[in-house]
């Protein structure tokens, strides 16, 4: 089964910009991968991008605006890094939003834009990829659920529905390449609260929350486990 150094591969963190994407991105260019970080917010993802190579002291993360929604966008971002570097790792489904509305008060255009960001695009970059890592005979796809994939909130029915399905659509997925017998790994991470507003390595979450700095250690402990392990949905949350 075919294995690849950290320093060796490419990956794609969206919303690698800001808290958990950019906890993730922070600690795989620690371990010398090549990481994309793409989302619609161009001055965050260059900003961010600038200041972790400035710490690096080399250029390990590159920035790629897109809108996931639109799949002419997908596709460019998915055709830019095979272009670059001829193949993509590691995908890191990490975009997501929700609407507060109630059951009983569900707008269509919220419900669409939910669905079409944490869902909709997750199914068409995995679309985009897939061929290249089974191409590649290699691939790590993370998903980032959440708690609400598994229990229902009545202030955001949307956002529930859609982690509840990014964990059933991943399911498929982990069973498509089982059965291809494809050297793709897929996780699920459902966490509880993150503290995304203080992301510093010595800052203190707030009551109830965890550091994002958790996640991306639970990450790189993840893809560092053998390749014929199977760890599926991952917990965190703060006791």
């Amino acid at each position: 089964m075919k294995i690849k150094p950290f320093s060796e591969q490419i990956a794609l963190v969206t919303g690698g910009g800001t808290g958990i994407g950019r906890a993730f991105t922070e600690a795989l260019a620690t371990a010398g991968t090549k990481v994309v970080i793409a989302s619609r917010r161009e001055e965050i993802l260059s900003h961010t991008a600038h200041e972790l190579n400035l710490n690096f002291g080399a250029e390990r993360v590159f920035p790629y605006p897109f809108d996931i929604r639109e799949r002419r966008e997908v596709d460019a971002l998915v055709g830019y890094v095979i272009q670059r570097w001829g193949a993509l790792d590691i995908l890191i489904n990490n975009s997501g939003l929700a609407v507060p509305e109630t059951v009983d008060q569900i707008t269509d255009e919220g419900w669409d834009k939910v669905m079409d960001t944490n869902l909709g695009g997750v199914m068409q970059l995995v679309r985009a990829i897939l061929p290249h890592m089974i191409a590649n005979e290699f691939g790590d796809i993370v998903n980032i659920s959440s708690q609400a994939g598994k229990h229902g909130y009545a202030d955001v029915p949307s956002y529930c529905a859609s982690k509840f399905g990014l964990l059933g659509y991943a399911e498929s997925l982990r069973d498509h390449v089982r059965k291809a017998d494809a050297n793709i790994r897929v996780f699920n991470f459902c966490p509880g609260l993150v503290d995304v507003e203080n992301g510093a390595p010595d800052a203190a979450p707030r009551p109830g929350f965890i550091h994002a700095s958790n996640m991306a250690r639970t990450l790189m402990y993840a893809l560092s486990l053998d390749r014929s392990v199977i760890l599926e949905d991952i917990n965190l949350y703060a006791r």
